[in-house]
């Protein structure tokens, strides 16, 4: 099991993120508080947020797994994806207009999300064992956001930053796993005027879902958090994220899984956030 040594400059650049949040205000990259910053950072950082998280109150449901994409790891100079911690309260109903006043910097990408039916915490994970363990496949809508003024980000600030977490729609559809090839499932988003703002399909992400799902089993389990029975998890996208704007709306279609929705207020109103 990896054990996390969290030092001074982590707890100042967690600090800084929760002003960035609390301030509604994005800040400068955490990055520069370090001498040598990486993954391994960036994930004390994180730590440091969940547990003041959860003193809160916030109830974790789940993982969202993030740099999928070659393309983004190489972009971040990384060669493996990353992770965040799902809370109850990041949850938006797809019939209900999600506030903007939420977010700072907001983009939304299509991704398939996997509810499990049995825990992924024994020696050998591979991808027999994670469609085993899996219940249930929903479409979904992650809309991520960075503290992080104009996503200026390195792989140890989105980590850090709870894996630029913001909030997510999981659609009304439910579908048994079974023999499903998730690689050739095909995603087509459009926003409200009905013009198609990205498309993509299963095998964008790390090639196969399932394959970012072994990941995470297998990092949350060396870690010592290991995943287990009810937790979901969002495993990447399937296309380009999309940058959201007050009162947009969003359709994503996923072949032989369904569609999810979801639509953006006006403008802000941060007395409407959810518990």
């Amino acid at each position: 099991m990896t054990t996390l040594i969290i030092t001074d400059e982590m707890r100042r650049a967690a600090d800084r993120l929760r002003r960035a949040e609390q301030d509604r205000s994005p800040c400068t990259p955490v990055r520069e508080l370090f001498g040598s910053p990486s993954a391994a950072t960036g994930y004390g950082v994180q730590s440091l947020l969940v547990r003041d998280w959860l003193a809160e109150g916030r109830r974790p449901v789940g993982h969202k797994i993030g740099l999928t994409s070659p393309a983004v790891q190489a972009q971040l100079g990384v060669d493996q994806p990353d992770f965040g911690v799902l809370f109850k309260d990041m949850e938006c109903p797809p019939d209900i207009p999600i506030d903007v006043g939420r977010l700072m910097q907001p983009r939304i990408e299509a991704e398939i999300a996997f509810i499990l039916g049995s825990g992924l915490d024994h020696d050998h994970i591979d991808e027999d064992a994670a469609r085993s363990a899996v219940d249930v496949v929903v479409p979904a809508l992650e809309i991520v956001d960075s503290r992080i003024a104009g996503w200026n980000i390195t792989i140890a600030d989105t980590i850090a930053d709870n894996a630029s977490s913001g909030l997510y729609v999981l659609g009304r559809t439910r579908t048994r796993i079974n023999d499903l090839d998730l690689r050739r499932v095909g995603m087509r988003m459009s926003d409200g005027s009905g013009d198609v703002v990205s498309t993509g399909s299963g095998a964008a992400c790390l090639g196969d879902p399932i394959t970012a799902l072994v990941w995470l089993a297998r990092t949350s389990r060396d870690l010592g958090n290991p995943l287990r029975a009810g937790d979901l998890v969002l495993s990447g996208a399937l296309g380009p994220m999309v940058p959201v704007t007050p009162g947009a709306s969003f359709t994503a279609t996923l072949t032989g899984l369904g569609d999810v929705h979801a639509r953006f207020t006006e403008k802000g109103d941060r007395r409407h956030r959810p518990t």
